[in-house]
Formats: structure tokens, sequence, C-alpha cells
């Protein structure tokens, strides 16, 4: 169908003839409606959510241009790719394109052939973009801003070029407004209405969540067998690593390339040339893992990335989850792998002296601190801070780490708590955890005899916890507010609700993992925690047909067509088909072109373009 006749079409027209989908997700309907009625309208949805089809299918239904805003080149020529496969004449704009390729796009505009342009924000205030929207035979329908935070100071990745794009939204009044976004607290939502000069918006939330993600943090004992053990969960799956510094990322990339694994590293170290031939194969499927700095990812629409791994523990939660929503993009079940220690809060406190508002930066960590150390649902925690609930028992299919380790119950810590803070107390509310602790455990360190404290009351008085379960006990009191770090060695001092406590003689009670209550005496005893066997939710592949190997060999096959396809067509594989598509094919084993466009993700132009092959392949294995 060419893209003219879709002109005036109702959106579930659209939607399936074009996009190959039975109904519609989230508050894509909603938001819409709303486009097309000229509403202005702030979207915050989940990552692989369905964002761009807010903008994509009013923008085939217009009659007119749709300006889309986007902060990276790769995403722009991801989206554009996409739409371009699925029949949607869409161009992208910016430094990138030889100056021929970038004139035909711009009379392609001028003509009322292409409905889709999407520019960077920088190029959406030069001269060239702006007499090309300006143009009397261009009608300007809908200006959408995606990763809308970037407008925020509060954001986690603020951009100046976003604060320009006010200015350019008022020349085209009767054009209306969607911003999108995955991560935006209130003070985020203020600061995007605000700057982006939208006109009484409708503000929709949609949930947070997203089921299909393994959430587990651990803390970083062995790094090298954690990630490697993750790797080996999701065989021939593709995984992000995610490190604090270039060389983290260099090294790792060595090492698990010296183990065999198909990596590579992306980091601001490399040249351009490099970093996108590594983006490239990592798309493409040429090679597993990306290990990388927090600059990968967020110009990528790869629906197939299958884990993600934290090497180092992100500088806010709304840094966490843009990266884990890197995972699962397509809805299949998907992990995120948080591996942290004590040193990584050092790590990024140290960079807190580059941070114009320290205070703001420091209130983020601690949301992080709380989000790593608490002894609850992941996802109930994750969501909580986005001002939504959850009920951990509506996830039957499992849901974090804690969740799958079992309930804790509430006990009695009274006593740990108090020898921990006499300790604080007794050495002077001058020292870190990690110093206390010895303390408490008898260390004979030098440091220790040297100040006498090895003479203390509390000295040694502290061995029913392992050395570890100490800090995490400081780390629950720390998020408890019973505690708090102070200064750039994070001496721990009593805060005055921990103090007001303590004087009170009253009970600390939570849960604590290694604590047990005899059912006869009530006495709260400790062990060293078993090491936890693996959820079966960590096993579970994406597309499992363990149990119909007709299935299995088929989406096998479609698998190997859908590379060579790719590579011959120079795309990658999910340009194609994503594997999900690929599955309801297996399943489904469609043999007439009717049959086919009943499967997810089949619209009419790709149908017409691989539905020979797909249909061929079919009855090959049938």
């Amino acid at each position: 169908m060419k893209n003219a006749e879709l002109v005036g079409q109702p959106p579930e027209f659209v939607l399936k003839s074009v996009f190959g989908y039975d109904s519609f997700r989230l508050l894509q309907k909603q938001i819409i409606d709303n486009v097309l009625v000229g509403k202005d309208t702030l979207a915050i949805m989940p990552t692989g959510g369905g964002k761009s089809l807010c903008y994509q299918i009013p923008a085939l239904i217009f009659d007119g241009l749709t300006v889309v805003v986007s902060p990276l080149i790769s995403l722009m020529q991801d989206q554009v790719a996409t739409l371009n496969s699925a029949g949607i004449n869409a161009v992208f704009l910016n430094s990138s394109v030889a100056w021929e390729t970038y004139r035909e796009s711009m009379n392609s505009i001028r003509c009322g052939e292409t409905k889709i342009v999407y520019v960077s924000p920088e190029g959406l205030c030069t001269s060239r973009i702006n007499d090309l929207l300006h143009d009397e035979r261009v009608h300007v329908k809908c200006i959408t801003i995606d990763e809308a935070h970037c407008v925020s100071e509060w954001g986690h990745d603020f951009r100046p070029d976003y604060m320009e794009i006010a200015s350019v939204r008022q020349q085209f009044k009767d054009a209306v407004c969607l911003a999108l976004t995955a991560t935006a607290t209130i003070q985020v939502r203020h600061d995007i209405i605000k700057n982006l000069g939208l006109n009484e918006p409708d503000v929709l939330l949609s949930s947070f969540d997203r089921p299909n993600i393994f959430l587990s943090v651990k803390a970083k004992k062995n790094a090298m067998n954690q990630i490697v053990d993750c790797i080996r969960r999701h065989h021939d799956e593709s995984g992000i690593i995610y490190c604090y510094s270039k060389k983290d990322v260099d090294t790792l990339t060595e090492d698990l390339a010296a183990m065999g694994f198909s990596v590579l590293n992306y980091h601001a170290g490399l040249s351009n040339d490099v970093r996108a031939e590594h983006q490239t194969k990592f798309l493409r499927d040429e090679v597993q893992i990306m290990v990388a700095t927090l600059a990968f990812g967020m110009g990528i629409d790869k629906p197939n990335v299958r884990f993600i791994i934290h090497h180092t523990m992100p500088k806010s939660i709304e840094q966490y989850y843009q990266e884990i929503g890197r995972a699962g993009r397509d809805g299949l079940p998907s992990e995120a792998l948080l591996l942290y220690s004590k040193g990584d809060i050092f790590k990024i406190r140290y960079l807190f002296d580059d941070s114009a508002d320290k205070d703001r930066a420091e209130l983020l960590l601690k949301g992080m601190i709380n989000y790593v150390s608490g002894q609850y649902c992941r996802r109930q925690a994750l969501l909580k801070y986005f001002g939504e609930t959850f009920e951990p028992s509506l996830n039957p299919q499992g849901c974090c780490d804690v969740c799958d380790a079992g309930p804790l119950p509430s006990v009695d810590m009274t006593v740990p708590v108090q020898k921990l803070m006499s300790c604080i107390i007794r050495t002077g509310s001058r020292f870190g955890a990690a110093y206390v602790i010895d303390v408490l455990l008898g260390s004979k360190q030098k440091k220790v005899i040297e100040r006498g404290h090895d003479k203390l009351s509390t000295f040694g008085i502290g061995t029913e916890l392992e050395k570890e379960q100490w800090f995490d006990l400081v780390d629950i009191l720390i998020a408890r507010d019973f505690l708090i770090k102070t200064g750039d060695y994070g001496v721990l001092q009593i805060t005055a609700n921990g103090l007001a406590i303590l004087r009170s003689r009253g009970k600390f009670e939570f849960p604590f993992r290694g604590a047990s209550v005899s059912a006869v005496s009530g006495v709260v005893s400790f062990q060293k925690p078993a090491k936890k066997k693996d959820s079966f939710v960590l096993h579970k592949k994406a597309v499992d047909f363990s149990e119909n190997p007709a299935a299995a060999r088929l989406f096998e096959e479609l698998r190997r067509w859908r590379r060579n396809t790719a590579f011959e067509l120079d795309v990658p594989p999910y340009i194609i088909f994503g594997d999900k598509t690929l599955a309801d094919i297996a399943e489904k084993c469609p043999k007439t072109e009717t049959e086919l466009l009943s499967v997810y993700g089949m619209g009419a132009a790709k149908a017409s373009k691989y539905g020979d092959s797909v249909l061929r392949i079919c009855r090959m294995e049938a």
C-alpha cells in the first residue's frame, strides 16, 4: 500500500496493514488519538513500550510532515531503516549524510513524498533545516521530541541543545507537539512541559514495569566469574556490559576475548570510525557482546539484547533504568544483572567535583544505594522510585533475585545495631564502615592497635556476623535513615532518628538475610547465607521450542535465512524480522499468504518483500 493511500485512515488499519500488529499496547491508542486531534502530549513510556508508533502512525495518517527530534545519529539511522523496511518513506538529515543524499531527501520532503524526517536538536536550529520547514510546499503537522528528558537539568542526560527546541516549536503553532521519554520524575516532567513550551498538554504516564526483565543485584565478589556465568546463561544471545571507565572496558574486553567470547569494546577513547564499526557489528549479530561505557546503547533499537550487566553501579536510578531498558525490547525474557561494591560509591563521588550541583548528585546516588542494599522486591523498589506501586505476587513467572530467594520475615536486629552504633560512638564518629567493622570483628591491624581501639569495650564483640553481613547492615541502616555517610571518606555517623531509637532503647526490626529466629526460644541467630541457586527464570531462553522439535528446526532455518538476507541487504537482521516474528512463524508454520499475514509483526510491505522466501522455507520444513 502506498503512503498516500494511508492518509485519513483509522489508526487500527495502519497498525495492522503497515506494522502487522493486531492491537495497541499500553497508552499507544490514547497518545495517537491526542496527536490526531492536535492535543500537545507528554508521554512517559518504558523502553520497548512502543513509543515510536505513537508518532509514526499519525505521521502516515496526516497529510503533511512529522519532524522527529532525536539525540543520536545511530538512533535516526536505525529508525529510518526500520520504517523503510516497512514501506514507509522516512529520512534523516544530519552531518553524516552525503550532500547529494541530503539534497535528494530535502526534495522528497518538499514534494510531499516523505512523511517523517529525523533531525538532531542542534540540526533543527540550522538555517538549512529552518528554510526547509518554512518552504511553502512543506506543511509541518507534528513535532515529536524523543528522549525529552534531555531538556531537564534534573534528567540523567541533560543536553543544552534541547533548550533551543521551544523557539522552533513556536514558529509552527498549528503543529501538535509530542514529547516522549522512558524516564521522568515529577521534577523532570515539569521541566519538559516548561522548557519545550508545551501548550496545556496531556501528561500520560504508562507503567514503568518491564515484566520480561529479571532484575538481579549481587555484591561484586569475583566479577569476572559472575560475568562469565551470566554470559553462559545466555549462550548465543546478545548482551551489553556497562563499565565505569574506558580502562575497565578495555581490560574486560581483552579478558573475555582471551576466553573465546565474541566481544568488542565501545567508548569515547576510540575513533568515530572504530566505534561505528563496533556498533554495526553488534547490531548485525556479528558480535555477541558489547563492553561499553554509558555512552553506548542510547541510540540503538536492537530488540534482541537478552542481558545487561553492570560491572559498576550506575550513578542514579534513572541511568540504571535507561540502561537495563535496552534488554528485551521485543518483550521476550531477558536479564539485568548489577554487580556493586563499596568502591563503586567512592568512584562516583569522586566525579562530584565536576558536578554543577553536588547535593543533587548525592541525592540521586542515595537512591541507587538504597536500591542495591534493599532487602525487598527489586521491581517494587524500582517502580516506587518513579511513583508507581507494584505487588510482587502479581508476577508469578519470576521478578527479581530477592523474590526468587523467598520472602524474608522481619527480625529483631536490635543487638547488632546497638553494637554497631556503640562502636561508631566509641571510635569518635570519625571513621568509615570498613574501619568500624574491623574493630567489631577484633582486627589486629596496626592502625587499630596504634589508636588503642583494641582496648574499647566494642572491640571484637561483633563476631556473630560475617564481614559482608556487617556491610549489609550498614547499608540497610543508611537506607532507613539511621546512619549517614559524610565527607570524602564516607565517615559513618548516627542520624537524629538513629540516636532517638538508641536512647529510647527501642527495637530495630527489619528483614535481614542470614538471620533466623528460634521457634522455641525466640532468639535470633545468624548464619552465613547459603549460596543461592539460580532462578529458573535466569535460564529461560527468550525463544524456547524444547517441546516442539519441528518448530525449533524451522526457527533455526528462519534465523539462517534472516542472517543471509540481512548480509545481502546490508542491514541488521532485526530490520527484516525480529525474533518474536520468527518465533510466531515457526509456531504457526504458515502455508499461504493469508496465513502469513496473521503472523505477529507481518505488515503488507514485508509480506510482499519476504513472503515468498518465508513460505518456501515453511513448506520445506513441514
